[in-house]
């Protein structure tokens, strides 16, 4: 990877206590990068900020079609839902419909991470299913995907005619050709690409024409925030506050991106020690440069510069992007 530079800033009073560095590039509708921090061709993991690549074959096989999934199914495939009763249980319907259950899935099983929804299991002393899992749409799209094509049950493995799919998908839309892949937290591989490959990738949805697979991914994102995420979560109360200006997703380890249709922008970002409030403040001052986001919202605020705050409720200081995001 690249040289980082810094790009938020932590404050403990009037001490500069702290400092997040990262990679952060915006693609204009060419292909081209229109602005950049740090270095564009650092290779990285996109993790989940790419669910919605992952997401094409599902379209583009005729799967989707098929299957006659609606836009709220879309948005769970390209989501990392927090395990709330409002995610699991299209999940566990959208399988009923292929006359499948949990047991299909692959992703592994853990609490909600929504706040409610995981202390509400604990006091019943339940346990989560798969369904539960923040990719369990992503998940409940390659079953989908893979009784379309034929496949066999473990859907997962990197031969697997899903994977390679998505493994060509990534590559079309970056315009790279992968360096390598990882398994990702649900136990499915993930192909690493370049910050501005990722960006360029985002700004094809962004541009992409109406009916397309990308198209019809970006606007089902936008439609069912809260699917994407969940309650407090940052992807679902960005995207409600710019009302369809953007589709946004988060990655584990401090990855961001972000589809711009009305700027024909796309925007990936990577914070290289994984800090969430980092990605989420750079995200916040990127979608704000870009004319989408008012950055003096109270949405945007508490993503933008996060009040640090003592045991006891003193505030104590922020986490701030760095002025040059700022201008």
């Amino acid at each position: 990877m690249g040289q980082a530079v810094d790009l938020v800033e932590v404050w403990r009073g009037d001490v500069l206590e702290g400092m997040h560095q990262g990679h952060a590039v915006i693609v204009d509708d060419t292909g081209q990068i229109v602005s950049a921090w740090g270095d564009p061709e650092a290779v990285i993991l996109p993790r989940s900020s790419c669910k919605m690549v992952q997401a094409l074959p599902l379209i583009w096989s005729g799967a989707a079609d098929n299957a006659r999934l609606g836009s709220k199914q879309l948005a769970l495939a390209c989501a990392s839902h927090s395990g709330e009763a409002q995610h699991v249980t299209p999940v566990q319907d959208w399988l009923e419909t292929l006359g499948l259950n949990d047991d299909a899935l692959r992703c592994g099983a853990h609490l909600p991470m929504g706040e409610a929804a995981k202390h509400a299991m604990i006091a019943d002393h339940g346990s989560p299913c798969q369904s539960h899992n923040n990719c369990s749409g992503k998940h409940a799209g390659f079953v989908t995907l893979n009784a379309h094509l034929g496949g066999h049950a473990d859907y997962i493995e990197l031969d697997h005619p899903v994977q390679i799919a998505c493994k060509d998908a990534m590559e079309e839309a970056t315009g790279v050709n992968t360096p390598g892949h990882c398994i990702d937290g649900c136990s499915a591989p993930n192909f690493a690409t370049t910050v501005s490959g990722l960006a360029r990738a985002m700004a094809r949805f962004a541009t992409a024409p109406e009916g397309s697979a990308e198209h019809r991914l970006t606007h089902a994102m936008m439609a069912h925030p809260e699917l994407v995420a969940g309650t407090d979560r940052a992807c679902t109360d960005l995207m409600r506050e710019m009302d369809g200006k953007a589709a946004i997703k988060t990655g584990a380890e401090g990855v961001y991106t972000a589809i711009l249709p009305g700027r024909k922008l796309g925007i990936a970002l990577k914070i290289t020690d994984g800090a969430t409030r980092a990605s989420e403040a750079v995200i916040a001052a990127l979608l704000a440069k870009c004319g989408v986001l008012d950055s003096n919202s109270p949405v945007a605020q508490k993503r933008l510069r996060p009040v640090l705050k003592s045991w006891r409720g003193f505030e104590a200081g922020e986490v701030r992007p760095v002025d040059e995001l700022l201008k």
